[in-house]
């Protein structure tokens, strides 16, 4: 290996470290409790090695929260083999929420924190790439089954909209501890239930 090499691998390896030590942090302390100096006192490191790599904090969580959508688009590459556009409609939303309940913390950076999109937002590319890819997963499969009868009258990017938004907002309920006011007993299944009480309405709008 050359010198070049080396120092590039040296340098992929100080940003993984930088990464790694910033979601432990975040997973301990929360986004707003994490900080560059902290960062960089886990891994032995001056503040100022870290600005070599991410220009502020708002760039490290978009970085992490990049990381959390291979995760999920990961998760959702089993459904490549599933033809049937209502079924995998369904297999998508099952995925979404398990992955939710999962990783709450992350969930909550990818989707609800400042921090990713403002730093999206300070960019020269204002346009989230992340979250514009997952919907446009979504917004295809709901094409494919309103192309093969399914939600006739409906549009394709609302109808979209619809379905993430009532999905988001329910995994949001439960990540934001915001269930309490559903009997104590079906708190850890209100999603799921929740879930299913979705697809029903789904199917009677696809006939």
């Amino acid at each position: 290996m050359g010198i070049a090499e080396r120092k590039e691998r040296d340098k992929e390896e100080l940003r993984e470290r930088i990464l790694v030590a910033a979601k432990t942090l975040f997973l301990e302390k929360g986004v707003e409790k994490t900080s560059i100096r902290n960062i960089a006192d886990l891994i032995e490191y001056s503040p100022g090695s870290i600005y070599h790599y991410f220009k502020d904090k708002n760039e490290i969580f978009h970085a992490l929260h990049q990381g959390g959508f291979q995760q999920l688009m990961g998760r959702m590459e089993v459904l490549a083999t599933v033809s049937n556009p209502m079924e995998r409609l369904k297999g998508m939303g099952s995925i979404y929420v398990q992955f939710a309940l999962e990783n709450p913390d992350m969930y909550d950076l990818m989707f609800i924190k400042d921090a990713p999109i403002l730093h999206v937002s300070n960019s020269n590319d204002e346009q989230w790439k992340e979250g514009f890819g997952t919907f446009n997963f979504l917004r295809s499969t709901i094409k494919e089954c309103i192309d093969v009868g399914h939600f006739r009258g409906h549009e394709e990017e609302a109808l979209s909209f619809l379905v993430w938004s009532t999905v988001h907002g329910m995994v949001s309920l439960r990540i934001r501890r915001r269930c309490e006011v559903v009997l104590a007993q079906r708190q850890d299944t209100i999603v799921k239930d929740g879930l299913n009480e979705f697809f029903s309405i789904l199917d009677r709008l696809s006939s």
